[in-house]
């Protein structure tokens, strides 16, 4: 995918100043909208005072906060707009270990909004974890909906003769993709755009993918999983991925599910797509109660709760 050459030189700004944000020891945990709301409704928390305040937080900020480069950097990136007399970032910066992420600003409520959250962070650690207890060699991975780019940079990493594939349908999540990617200083990560895999014609060792899990009113791409409660988009992904497994090659699913009368209806969707000998799978309940704030949101009034949760296919013939 090729960039026009005003975003390929904007692109290059925000890259330049994830660079200067990385030198300075920048460090940033991103957490749930709910979270970020608490935090932001303290007082003395209306206004930015630290680069943490701007870049993690999205607060308003007063121009002399910031240096004259970085301003010049915000401006020539185009992620900087005003906020009455105070100026604000329409992107956020969020570290996980060592690897810094450039993501949407707080309130993400664009359509084409990329998001970094608390799943991200589950999300990497089943990817990491799968790493280490493997001893199948990864050649061709592909990050499904790859959003900031979390997943692929982990199996780039962890594989540097690997081609990594990292595919979305929103082009700001490629932008945002390649950028981190070359922040990281990596060079087997290829982004494409793609729905789900149907731009690609590989077969894979590994594929792993974050779906949205929600129901959205406003079907926010990072946040709209489809169906009757959210479920659809992950269970597309299982039923392509599937399909284009390598023999030993594994399917990584993390999302969420909405549980009701103690029914999972993905669980239930993988004992169905997955049965016979072809296949070796573990499904796990991450967390059993994850964002209790939406089931106040019409469509919810039959959850009981929603999990966060894991699956695991591996195909063995």
């Amino acid at each position: 995918m090729q960039p026009t050459p005003q975003q390929a030189q904007a692109d290059q700004a925000l890259f330049q100043l994830g660079q200067r944000l990385r030198a300075d020891g920048y460090s940033f945990t991103c957490v749930t909208p709910a979270t970020h709301a608490r935090n932001n409704a303290r007082p003395r928390a209306e206004l930015a005072h630290t680069l943490r305040d701007v870049f993690g937080w999205s607060r308003p900020f007063a121009q002399a906060l910031l240096s004259a480069d970085e301003l010049a950097q915000l401006k020539a990136a185009d992620v900087l707009q005003a906020d009455g007399e105070r100026l604000r970032s329409t992107v956020r910066w969020s570290t996980l270990d060592d690897l810094l992420l450039v993501h949407s600003a707080y309130p993400t409520d664009a359509s084409d909004a990329v998001f970094f959250g608390p799943d991200s962070y589950r999300f990497a650690q089943v990817i990491l974890d799968h790493l280490q207890r493997s001893p199948e060699p990864v050649r061709h991975a592909v990050d499904i909906g790859c959003g900031s780019g979390i997943g692929a940079l982990l199996i780039a990493r962890a594989a540097p003769h690997a081609q990594v594939s990292a595919v979305d349908i929103n082009p700001l999540a490629l932008r945002y993709t390649a950028i981190n990617a070359a922040l990281a200083g990596l060079t087997n990560v290829s982004v494409e755009p793609s729905d789900l895999l149907a731009g690609l014609s590989a077969s894979f060792d590994l594929i792993v993918a974050n779906p949205p899990y929600m129901l959205d009113t406003q079907q926010r791409q990072y946040r709209h999983g489809g169906g009757e409660l959210g479920a659809a988009l992950s269970v597309r992904i299982l039923e392509q991925a599937c399909q284009r497994l390598n023999v030993g090659g594994t399917l990584l699913l993390y999302t969420g599910v909405a549980v009701v009368d103690g029914t999972d209806a993905l669980l239930e969707a993988a004992r169905l797509r997955l049965a016979g000998p072809k296949w070796s799978w573990v499904y796990r309940e991450l967390d059993p109660d994850v964002f209790g704030e939406q089931l106040l949101e019409a469509g919810y009034q039959q959850v009981e709760r929603i999990a966060a949760v894991a699956l695991s296919v591996s195909r063995i013939g």
